[in-house]
């Protein structure tokens, strides 16, 4: 029985195996025939759908076959020694070529038109740029190209053109472009890329260029009276930062071929031989290996004129940068005025009159309660102000004071997450002359600003002109920081502690020059002025007068140790009236007594403090 089980059941395994496979089979043709199917339905979609083929636009092709192989063309047009064979059609989108075309001009009849092209910044490449957008309705500007381009729009009268290129100025201005930009933009008349490249000046004069000496050489005359001039300046530290940067660039501009990798390559731009060889003099003193401020040192403390160097020949074409700046700030410390005074830029009767004006207020300060500037014209607080600048590079606590003497008043910064805050920092260990008055008031704005990679201003917060009365340790707010401004964060602050004087003096350069060759030492401003301010003569009466009327007391030789101070300071132009031998005779009567007053006023270096 068993063994027939056996035999039944390999038949039935053989069958099973077979059926199997017959229906795998099955399976396979049936695949096979649906795919070879679907292939020839593929391949009969294929023949039966039409062919694409991808064609030239018709701006694509206007400008391939009318611009580039120039076909058809009825116009050549010739500039720079190039020919263009042009079409009139297209031509006159360009006002300048439309006015030529069909008006009474002799060009409107001929085929053949020669552009004399007068302004050096236009170029061939530029001429083939703007020549073929009147083709195409795209063009692409290079930011190394822009300012031909605009250029050559800005002759064509296009306007399109013009708005683009001061799209791709206004992105790419940065320390290299800011200056040429700028110039191009007055050139040309473009207006937004004049205001923001004067706002990246602004910002970033005192941060870079001291230290760019190729790009701070290509400022003009007209470009850097103009930032010295502006109240949105930001100024780092102090007013004598910028003069030390003004005296770099004097230099600068007077020695074009310095070369700082190459200081003794140095040559004048004058081809006088006493100027040459004053350079020569200066550059051996300072040695071979001295670096730019040595060297700038040396030139004018080796020259040869007691005039000031704004007096000279040389120096007439700096004066109004001169001139624009707050020369008032640059005797606020010791060091600084001594310096200012070795260089001799300035006219002396300048930095004179500020020493009497500024000894005049500091009298004021303490005898006249609550005397201080408030509630000015914005105008004039703009023109007189002192700018006072820092970089926050990341977020924190911090404090800070400007050195230097501020007439009686400490005041302290302070930076703490989102508040900018002001104190009236009072405190008797500091070694600072400070104010007695109970309150003390002055006027101040702030500025804040970010900047991007290119140090761009990204957002700029601003406060508007406030008059405060602080008491002694008081602190207000003087900001709450938007979220907008990210560090590194540029503060600026105009300040004005006291009532801005007269300074028509600053006009008159030479109108006082004898005083400079005076050998009088400044201590001795103001020894014999008038209360009214006119100089008067060096003769006193030796014995002592009393006038009942006047209330009036003359000064004995034994008085000599007492000053006068007028309110006001002396009028220069009144000088000039004088005869020559009396105008020398009073010359001891304007000098200034600057290094009494700095030495007692004058604490700290010009730069910024941590508290």
């Amino acid at each position: 029985m068993g063994q027939l089980m056996v035999k039944l059941a390999v038949p039935l395994q053989h069958y099973s195996d077979s059926v199997v496979n017959i229906l795998a089979g099955r399976r396979k043709r049936k695949r096979s025939l649906d795919s070879s199917s679907s292939s020839d339905e593929l391949k009969d979609n294929e023949t039966q759908s039409p062919k694409k083929k991808k064609l030239l636009t018709t701006t694509q092709y206007i400008y391939q076959a009318l611009f580039k192989e120039q076909k058809n063309s009825d116009i050549a047009v010739m500039a720079l020694g190039k020919v263009w064979n042009l079409h009139k059609v297209y031509l006159c989108q360009s006002p300048y070529f439309y006015s030529m075309f069909n008006g009474s001009w002799k060009e409107s009849c001929q085929d053949f038109v020669h552009i004399k092209i007068l302004d050096e910044r236009i170029t061939l490449e530029a001429l083939d740029a703007v020549f073929g957008s009147m083709y195409s309705d795209e063009i692409e500007i290079d930011p190394k190209a822009v300012i031909s381009v605009l250029a050559t729009a800005t002759l064509f009268h296009l306007d399109g053109i013009i708005d683009k290129c001061a799209e791709v100025m206004i992105e790419s201005i940065n320390a290299e472009t800011a200056i040429n930009y700028y110039e191009a933009a007055c050139q040309y008349g473009s207006v937004n890329v004049k205001k923001a490249a004067m706002v990246w000046l602004e910002t970033n004069l005192l941060c870079i260029y001291p230290k760019e000496e190729r790009l701070l050489r290509q400022i003009s005359v007209e470009l850097m009276t103009e930032l010295i001039t502006s109240p949105d300046l930001y100024v780092m530290q102090t007013e004598f930062s910028l003069y030390t940067l003004l005296r770099t660039w004097i230099y600068l501009r007077l020695h074009p071929l310095y070369d700082p990798s190459n200081p003794s390559a140095t040559t004048s731009s004058t081809t006088n031989d006493d100027d040459r060889d004053k350079v020569t003099s200066g550059n051996s003193n300072a040695g071979d290996g001295a670096s730019l401020a040595d060297l700038i040192q040396a030139y004018f403390s080796n020259r040869s004129e007691k005039r000031s160097f704004l007096a000279t020949l040389e120096g007439q074409q700096f004066v109004p940068a001169f001139q624009a700046l707050r020369t008032q700030y640059l005797t606020n410390h010791h060091t600084d005025l001594k310096i200012v005074l070795n260089d001799n830029i300035i006219p002396k009767d300048w930095l004179h009159s500020h020493v009497l004006t500024h000894w005049n207020s500091i009298l004021k300060v303490d005898h006249l309660p609550e005397e201080g500037p408030q509630n000015l014209d914005p105008d004039v607080f703009y023109k007189n102000c002192m700018r006072c600048g820092r970089i926050l590079l990341e977020p924190g606590y911090q404090k800070w004071r400007w050195t230097g003497f501020n007439f009686g008043l400490d005041l302290v910064l302070v930076a703490d997450s989102r508040l900018l805050s002001i104190r009236r920092h009072h405190r008797n260990e500091h070694e600072r002359l400070l104010s007695l008055q109970t309150k003390r008031q002055f006027m101040i704005r702030t500025s804040v600003t970010s900047i991007n990679s290119q140090r761009q201003p990204t957002f700029t917060q601003r406060t508007e002109v406030t008059s405060l009365s602080l008491e002694k340790n008081q602190e207000v707010t003087l900001m709450l920081m938007d979220t907008k401004l990210v560090h590194p964060l540029l503060i600026s602050v105009n300040l004005l502690v006291v009532m801005p004087t007269s300074q028509q003096f600053k006009q008159h350069v030479f109108s006082n020059e004898e005083i400079v060759n005076a050998t009088v030492p400044i201590s001795e401003i103001g020894a014999n002025c008038s209360a009214d301010g006119d100089v008067t003569s060096l003769q006193r009466p030796v014995t002592p007068t009393n006038d009942i009327t006047s209330g009036e007391r003359m000064m004995t030789a034994d008085d000599s140790a007492v000053c006068v101070v007028p309110p006001s300071p002396p009028n220069v132009p009144s000088l000039l009236i004088f005869p020559p031998t009396q105008r020398a005779a009073s010359t001891t009567s304007t000098v200034s007594t600057a290094s009494s007053v700095g030495s007692a006023v004058s604490v700290s270096s010009s730069a910024s403090d941590f508290v």
